[in-house]
């Protein structure tokens, strides 16, 4: 009899380590996916970020553009509706 019982226990406490086991697949699988969720996030902000950085760079040169005559202050005028215009695509594709 002693047998028996020893085996039932050992047959309880091995489903209970495949149930275990179990869990810990799905949760690693889980885990994995919201790394990889988390990684696509930080790639699209320093993309974001990286797209900021040029922005601020032609900002500067449009800043930058002497104002001599009419020519160059409409080519001044038409960059900075083009950054504006950039702008509002950034913001539409990061949302």
């Amino acid at each position: 009899m002693r047998v028996f019982d020893e085996l039932h226990r050992l047959e309880r406490l091995s489903e209970q380590v495949e149930q275990k086991f179990s869990r810990l697949e799905e949760e690693n699988t889980a885990l994995k996916n919201q790394l990889l969720e988390y990684q696509k996030k930080l790639s699209d902000q320093e993309e974001a970020l990286e797209d900021f950085k040029n922005q601020i760079k032609i900002s500067k040169i449009v800043r930058n553009i002497p104002v001599e005559n009419k020519a160059s202050a409409e080519l001044k005028g038409r960059i900075d509706d083009y950054i504006k215009e950039i702008d509002k695509i950034i913001t539409y594709l990061s949302e």
